[in-house]
């Protein structure tokens, strides 16, 4: 499966076949949102939730790509994230994009 963020393939004549998506909402675990609170007060990176944000975006991709195979999908085409808050502590990672197959 070819996964690009353009809304093309150089070289490539793509037959559109629709939107696909993944989603998944993480959190972390009490202890680590409460170290990763004491944090904020002296700055810097909050590794344990940038560990929790590629790991959401990883399974959100995995699950779009399923998507995109049950519709016989060659490539996904304009791929997209979006995140947001859910509650203190939990994000909610979307990736979208357009299945394609090559003509």
């Amino acid at each position: 499966m070819l996964l690009v963020t353009t809304d093309y393939i150089p070289g490539k004549e793509l037959t559109l076949l629709g939107m696909v998506k993944g989603s998944t909402i993480q959190s972390k675990n009490l202890g680590k949102d409460i170290s990763q609170g004491l944090k904020t007060l002296v700055g810097g990176e909050l590794k344990a939730y940038t560990e929790m944000m590629d790991e959401a975006r990883e399974l959100a991709t995995k699950r779009m790509v399923q998507e995109g195979e049950a519709m016989n999908a060659e490539a996904i085409v304009n791929i997209r994230y979006a995140s947001s808050s859910v509650m203190q502590g939990a994000a909610e990672i979307l990736a979208y994009g357009t299945a394609a197959i090559f003509k």
